[in-house]
C-alpha cells in the first residue's frame, strides 16, 4: 500500500491522475501497490503501516520506537492527535534561507485513522511536513511572490544557476524570476511582451527584450545554461515551445510552469512527464499549475 497526500484544493486532480479507486482519509489517498510517479501529490507515504494503540502515551511510544522525527497530517480526531504529537520530539520547521540544501534528516508522516489506530510512514517523498516548504521571504526586492515558486523548484532540483550562468527567462514580466536569478549572480535574458518593473530592468546583468516568448528563434538567441518559463499560456502551446528548444540542443536545463486554464489538461501533462530525464511536480507554491524540471 502507498499513501498519496494531495495538495490543498487538488484532491480531484490527484485522484484523476492516480486512475484507481483509493481509500480516502481527508486529502490522503491509500492505494494498493508500490509508489507510482504522479505529479499532483504533495507527499508520498511509502509502505504506511497501521499501529493499534490503547492510549495517547502508547501511540507516542510506538512512533518514537520507529524513529525520531514525525509530521502529523491531521484529518480528524484533532485533539487526540495533538496530544500524541505533543509527546513526540519537536521537529524544527524553520523557513529555509534560499539557496539551501534540502533537509537531510528523515521525516515520517502519521495520522489517526480512528481513536485506536495510527497510520504511519517512516519513509516519505518530501523532507518537509506534508510537503509544505517555507522560505525566509524578501519583502522589498521582488515585484511579487512568484519568485518563491522558482526558489522551491531549484531547491527540489538540488541545483541552481550561479555566477557565469546564462539564463533565459520567458514570460518574465513583472520580473520576479529575473530578479531571483540575478541575485544568484547569473546573467539573464528576460523576455516578455509586457515591460519589467523599472527597478528590475535596471539591475546589472539583466538584458530585457520586449518580445513574445513564442517568436524567439533558438538559433538567434544561442546557447543558454538554463531556460525558465512562467509564461501564461495553454500547456499544449508551452509543450511545442519546449520541444523546439529541446530539438535545438541549445538549452541545458529547464524549469517551466504548466498553467491550467479551466480544466486540467491531463494529456499534455502526461506528455511533459514522458520527456526523458525530466520530472513533473506540484510545488507547494503552485496554484492550478505544475512545474516541469529537466536537468542536463
Amino acid at each position: 500500500m502507498t499513501g498519496y497526500l494531495a495538495p490543498e484544493e487538488h484532491l480531484e486532480d490527484m485522484l484523476a491522475e492516480l486512475g484507481e479507486r483509493a481509500l480516502l482519509h481527508g486529502r490522503l489517498a491509500l492505494a494498493p501497490g508500490p509508489a507510482r510517479q504522479i505529479a499532483w501529490v504533495a507527499n508520498v507515504w511509502h509502505d504506511p503501516r497501521r499501529i493499534p494503540i490503547a492510549s495517547i502515551a502508547q501511540g507516542a511510544r510506538a512512533l518514537r520506537a520507529i524513529q525520531r522525527n514525525w509530521a502529523l497530517y491531521a484529518c480528524g480526531l484533532h485533539r487526540r492527535a495533538s496530544l500524541i504529537g505533543e509527546s513526540l520530539p519537536h521537529v524544527s520547521a524553520k523557513p529555509l534561507a534560499f539557496p539551501a540544501p534540502l533537509p537531510s534528516a528523515p521525516l515520517g508522516s502519521w495520522t489517526l485513522l480512528d481513536a485506536k489506530t495510527i497510520l504511519a510512514s517512516a519513509h516519505c517523498s518530501s523532507p518537509f511536513p506534508n510537503g509544505e516548504v517555507r522560505f525566509v521571504e524578501d519583502r522589498g526586492g521582488p515585484p511579487n511572490r512568484a519568485y518563491l515558486k522558482l526558489w522551491e523548484a531549484l531547491t527540489i532540483a538540488g541545483r541552481h544557476p550561479g555566477p557565469g550562468s546564462l539564463c533565459l527567462d520567458l514570460g518574465s514580466s513583472p520580473g520576479g524570476w529575473s530578479w531571483a536569478l540575478q541575485k544568484l549572480g547569473a546573467r539573464v535574458i528576460s523576455v516578455d511582451k509586457a515591460p519589467l518593473e523599472p527597478s528590475i530592468a535596471a539591475l546589472p546583468g539583466i538584458d530585457f527584450r520586449q518580445a513574445s516568448a513564442f517568436s524567439l528563434d533558438p538559433g538567434a538567441v544561442g546557447s543558454v545554461d538554463w531556460l525558465f518559463s512562467d509564461v501564461i499560456c495553454y500547456p499544449a502551446r508551452l509543450l511545442r515551445l519546449v520541444e523546439t528548444w529541446l530539438a535545438s540542443g541549445l538549452a541545458r536545463n529547464f524549469v517551466c510552469t504548466l498553467k491550467f486554464q479551466g480544466e486540467t489538461d491531463m494529456e499534455t501533462a502526461r506528455r511533459f512527464a514522458a520527456i526523458a530525464s525530466s520530472r513533473l511536480v506540484h510545488l507547494c507554491h503552485n496554484k492550478h499549475e505544475l512545474t516541469w524540471i529537466r536537468l542536463g
